[in-house]
């Protein structure tokens, strides 16, 4: 029998998903207030005819909204000053549309509207260390895209890009959406290159969560469900011919979800204590890093544990999403984990990710990644890796 261990598992949205479900945002909006601030993309909703029908709905339930629009990765200076835009607009509720840039923004606008603090009050790491007590602004989170599922977490990723920045999160339980609402069908504007790096970044999060220090059987079995998921409906959705790219997108909605479910309760892993440093230096997308890292770093990882700790659970893991990934049920247990790295590899190869030296990234930048590369979610990885196995990482993916 299984030895079940005490865990916690933290606050959820209320979630609805299926296809069409966008048409039930504006009544919910309405039972939060008659002022909202709409938050958005520059182009992936804001200004397509689905725009237009949204705000003619929300005017139908008498609902008045500013809007605001995120490009690119949300920085602390753009959140105070939406904050400070409007924070006498007596806003009720929040709204975001759009990837998970735009996600992660509207979440601190929202946590901060009520008390107008600055986020770098907040932000972990570098800000003033300050508590956030709350509240928050009622907020609804609709993501366009499939990745980082950040609809269903507590965490707003903001940075600032150079030789000195970082990416950091403010994050409390205060600031999980009140509700998430996925329909899939918003995924039908995305690029095959947007599905590809947010698919990969995705089964990363549930590929990290479920090999996690801190795992438990809870979070296992939505991972599971997620990557599931990903096998079916991925390259369904990535090639965009209907109507199977239909159910992929639904898949990849929910594989998202999930991961977004898994990550906010038992953290992540090496990779995406990579992706902070690297996404703060240098001008990479997230996805992109989480796809082109994801199969050396699995490598890296279960390396490690045959050499120092043969017995780590994460080793029969691994081996089991081997299995599950590439439909081979007769593997052993090693001949599984290394179908896991070929294909994870594969993937990354047919998808198009690129590598790092793309942006910019040579081997003299690998001590000052590796350096910055011990935040938070390297504390969940399976294995406490040395810094020449974090760096053996980057270096074969130059």
């Amino acid at each position: 029998m299984q030895a079940f261990k005490p865990f916690y598992i933290a606050r959820l949205p209320r979630i609805l998903f299926g296809r069409g479900r966008l048409n039930e945002a504006p009544a919910l909006i309405a039972g939060y207030g008659r002022k909202a601030l709409l938050v958005t993309g520059k182009q992936s909703f804001f200004g397509t005819p689905r725009w237009q029908s949204f705000i003619d709905a929300l005017a139908g339930q008498g609902v008045e909204w500013r809007h605001c629009a995120v490009s690119g990765e949300p920085s602390p200076q753009l959140i105070d000053d939406t904050v400070d835009q409007f924070r006498n607009e007596h806003i009720e509720v929040v709204v975001a549309i759009g990837g998970g840039s735009v996600l992660d923004a509207a979440k601190a606008i929202a946590g901060l509207l009520p008390s107008g603090d600055s986020v770098m009050d907040y932000l972990e790491g570098v800000g003033r260390n300050k508590t956030y007590r709350g509240p928050s602004t009622p907020f609804i989170a609709v993501p366009t895209t499939a990745g980082t599922g950040s609809e269903a977490t507590k965490n707003s990723v903001l940075s600032v890009q150079g030789p000195n920045g970082f990416k950091k999160s403010f994050r409390d339980e205060c600031l999980v959406p009140e509700y998430a609402i996925l329909d899939p069908d918003l995924l039908a504007s995305c690029s095959p290159a947007l599905l590809a790096a947010d698919g990969m970044d995705a089964l990363t999060q549930l590929l990290e969560s479920y090999v996690s220090a801190k795992a438990n059987p809870f979070t296992d079995a939505l991972a599971w469900s997620g990557m599931q998921a990903v096998k079916a409906g991925f390259f369904a959705a990535w090639r965009g011919v209907e109507p199977e790219a239909g159910e992929g997108r639904a898949a990849m909605a929910y594989a998202a979800l999930l991961s977004g479910i898994t990550l906010a309760q038992v953290g992540l892993g090496s990779v995406h204590g990579l992706a902070s440093p690297l996404g703060a230096f240098f001008p990479i997308p997230h996805g992109v890093v989480c796809g082109t890292l994801v199969a050396v770093a699995t490598d890296v990882n279960i390396r490690a544990m045959q050499a120092r700790e043969p017995t780590n659970p994460a080793l029969a893991k691994y081996a089991a999403v081997g299995r599950l990934l590439t439909g081979q049920n007769e593997l052993d247990d090693q001949l599984a984990r290394d179908a896991l790295v070929t294909l994870l590899a594969d993937w990354s190869d047919k998808l198009q990710l690129d590598r790092l030296s793309v942006y910019g990234i040579t081997e003299a930048d690998v001590p000052h990644i590796v350096a910055n590369a011990r935040g938070s979610s390297m504390q969940t990885n399976p294995i406490v890796l040395t810094d020449e196995e974090i760096g053996e990482i980057l270096r074969k993916r130059l």
